[in-house]
């Protein structure tokens, strides 16, 4: 390029190339100006954006990479964390043991509850219903003795009062035959009121039938040998084997128990020594000493990077300078043209302003041509350089195509098919990718499972839960208890049927509730003394008078002190029979069935018992093993997905290739090689422009005269014969070639 602008130059000194300093007239030249001016313009513009978005690049290196310091000091502090917190997470680990073996201890000293408890819970409902009926007819037993003792009380003192009412009633009578016998009671009127009262005196008798009901000695004996056998206690020991049943068990698995807790106690141990023989430490120490080289390095060279960083900057600085020099002369050029330009003045007489404008353009020309060739050489750099990083480097890393490529068997080590499994187990057939290594660690994946651990320390062989659960089963298996357990006994079972057959479902309670509804006397002995005192009180005063009113006295006694008892005794006697009928009704059918009830219970204890105790025996030892079946998955799991998770590794390697290489470099310099490539391509229309433009601005040294203005009309154009004359020749004014034309 400046070889081309030697030439250039050269050519322009003998006049040629446009270096002549003579301007031609045409016709079209106002519009040719116009549109060089107009098309330089638009060029300079594209030029400047160019400029910029190279300011830009220069200045997002140099803030870009004052940032890495920071970033490289997050990502090892995120790798330091990584080291320091991967012991704390097996300790972690190995902690929630000891949770898992004190829930398993808990249940083990909580076996009476646990186990003895399932137990319990299996038996109730085939045991519990039946000792509840049984129980509820034992309390039958003792009201249906209540009641035949109440009744049987009541009778007799019924028997007694109805007698004592009957005598009382006959004293009254004879009193009142006496008192009728006085002489008045001839006499009429009185004699009508006496034979009144003589009428009724045959309602002044007892009810004899309450003296013939039947005492219940018979039913009140049988139901008294009933009970001398205690039913109730019979019911409560059942109930009391019953609830003695989680007792019993934790007595009878005291050594099995001890058993069970020294096998988890050694399950312990064996998972402790698993953990300390994992690979993952030594794989992390060896990443330790990468990781300190790494840093120190960095601490080493980043300075010198930063330094070198300036001198980027400042070489982008002054390339971008450059170009902006060249496009400032460009519009200053174009600037002092146009607003300097008179398009009245002649070539030779433009002013200063217009000339100006022109020598900026011829300037920007000659800068162009001295420095373009450096800019391009630039360019052709950058390019090479960011283009291809960003081709081979950047895009294949986000798509993961450049993990792709390392995996091609034998491409980084002819001998090994995967190089990864090569290096860490020395089995190159084992398929271990970098793809898939990078895509578990930014997935947050543990190091056991994203390296394939297992081939060389299996987690799963090593703890062998099948092995730890059968250890525990076989201690399970020595679980042995035993249960005897006879629901009532034969005396209960005699008891129930005697009850049955004590007679109270024979009794006839009709008799009873008959007479229980009758008045003890044959009329209402109140309203019998009130009508006799009403009778009595017309007649004269005298003896009749007066007896009369004192046999009505007399009966009114003889209801509050003889019917009255016997009005509550016939009320005892008729709660009596309604709870003996009550409890005899269907009660040989109760029985029956609360007999048939308890054989089933019996039977189902007999033949069941042992295979339920095997069930919840069964199931409590499948509970202390699911707690540590599931803990031991949990480690496994743990140790496999969530220890020492690699995300780290995997942030700090897209931080120095996503991030510091392509992000902070790489896109910065495809950003400055485009822009200045794009400026750099420009200046080529540029310069012809600028070079077509300069002679419209510059004052020329002479210009064309022509003779007939009307073939080609311009008004500072003198005429001439020959069509057109150099009135001016080197810039010294010629009067004979710009005389008057002789006619």
């Amino acid at each position: 390029m400046p070889l081309v602008g030697y030439f250039f130059c050269m050519c322009r000194c003998c006049n040629k190339c446009g270096g002549e300093m003579h301007q031609r007239q045409k016709e079209n030249g106002p519009f040719l100006r116009k549109c060089f001016a107009i098309s330089l313009l638009v060029i300079c513009i594209i030029i400047s954006t160019g400029i910029f978005y190279g300011f830009v690049a220069n200045h997002q290196v140099r803030t870009r990479i004052k940032r890495s310091r920071k970033l490289a000091d997050s990502n090892f502090k995120d790798l330091r964390t990584l080291l320091n917190e991967t012991p704390e997470q097996i300790k972690y680990i190995l902690a929630q043991y000891n949770t898992t073996k004190d829930k398993a201890f808990l249940d083990l000293n909580s076996i009476n509850s646990v186990l003895g408890g399932g137990i319990l819970d299996r038996l109730r409902p085939n045991i519990i219903p039946v000792l509840d009926e049984i129980k509820s007819m034992a309390t039958a037993i003792k009201e249906t003795k209540e009641a035949l003792e109440n009744m049987n009380s009541t009778l007799k003192s019924l028997h007694q009062q109805s007698t004592q009412l009957s005598s009382s009633l006959t004293s009254v009578k004879t009193s009142l035959r006496g008192s009728l016998n006085d002489p008045l009671c001839s006499v009429r009127p009185t004699s009508e009121t006496c034979n009144s009262i003589r009428l009724s005196l045959n309602q002044l008798n007892s009810n004899p039938e309450l003296r013939q009901l039947p005492l219940v000695d018979a039913e009140l004996n049988n139901v008294n040998n009933v009970l001398r056998t205690d039913l109730d206690g019979l019911v409560q020991k059942d109930y009391q084997s019953l609830n003695d049943i989680p007792d019993r068990v934790q007595s009878q698995t005291t050594s099995v128990v001890a058993g069970i807790k020294r096998v988890l106690n050694s399950i312990g141990s064996d998972i402790n020594n698993v953990t300390q023989r994992l690979p993952i430490q030594d794989i992390l120490s060896e990443f330790s000493g990468y990781l300190n080289n790494t840093e120190s390095y960095m601490q080493r060279h980043l300075p010198t990077w930063e330094e070198y960083d300036s001198y980027w900057w400042l070489g982008g600085l002054v390339i971008c300078s450059l170009l902006t020099l060249i496009v400032i002369f460009y519009y200053l050029g174009l600037l002092c043209g146009v607003c300097g330009y008179d398009r009245h003045a002649t070539p030779t007489t433009r002013g200063c302003v217009s000339n100006t404008g022109g020598v900026f353009l011829m300037v920007g020309v000659g800068l162009s041509f001295l420095f373009c060739w450096i800019l391009m050489i630039i360019v052709v750099l950058t390019f090479f350089v960011g283009a291809n990083v960003e081709k081979m480097i950047c895009e294949p890393y986000v798509s993961k195509e450049l993990f792709r490529v390392l995996d091609t068997p034998r491409l980084l080590n002819e001998d090994w098919e995967y190089y990864l499994s090569g290096k860490l187990f020395n089995k190159s057939k084992i398929k271990l990718t970098f793809e898939q290594v990078y895509s578990d660690c930014k997935n947050n994946r543990g190091t056991y499972g994203t390296l394939h651990l297992e081939n060389s320390f299996n987690i799963s062989e090593r703890l062998n839960i099948n092995e730890h659960t059968e250890s525990i089963s076989n201690e399970l298996e020595n679980l042995k208890v035993n249960f005897n357990i006879f629901l009532l006994g034969a005396a209960g079972r005699k008891n129930l049927q005697d009850f049955a057959a004590c007679g109270i479902d024979r009794m006839n309670y009709d008799t009873y509730l008959a007479q229980t509804g009758k008045s003890p006397a044959g009329v209402n002995l109140l309203s019998f003394a009130y009508d006799l005192e009403a009778k009595a009180n017309p007649l004269p005063p005298g003896n009749l008078r007066n007896s009369l009113k004192r046999d009505a006295q007399t009966i009114k006694m003889i209801h509050q002190q003889r019917v009255l008892p016997i009005e509550q005794s016939l009320s005892t006697v008729y709660q009596s029979v309604k709870i003996l009928q009550r409890t005899s009704n269907g009660l040989l059918e109760k029985v029956t069935r609360i007999l048939t009830s308890l054989d089933f219970a019996q039977n189902f204890i007999t033949n069941n018992i042992s295979s339920v105790i095997i069930e919840e025996t069964k199931k409590y030892g499948r509970t202390i093993i699911g707690y540590f079946e599931h803990y031991l998955r949990w480690i496994e799991f743990s140790i496999r997905e969530k220890v020492a998770s690699c995300k780290p590794v995997a942030t700090a390697l897209d931080t120095a290739v996503d991030v510091f290489l392509c992000s902070y470099v790489i896109d910065p310099l495809n950003l400055f090689w485009f822009g200045i490539g794009k400026a750099t391509v420009f200046l080529l229309p540029a310069l012809i422009f600028a070079v077509k433009l300069a002679k419209y601005y510059r004052r020329m040294d002479s210009e064309d005269v022509y003779d007939d203005v009307e073939t080609i009309p311009m008004k500072n154009m003198e005429n001439g014969n020959n069509g057109y004359h150099k009135d001016h020749l080197y810039g010294i004014h010629n009067p004979v070639m710009t005389s008057p034309a002789q006619h």
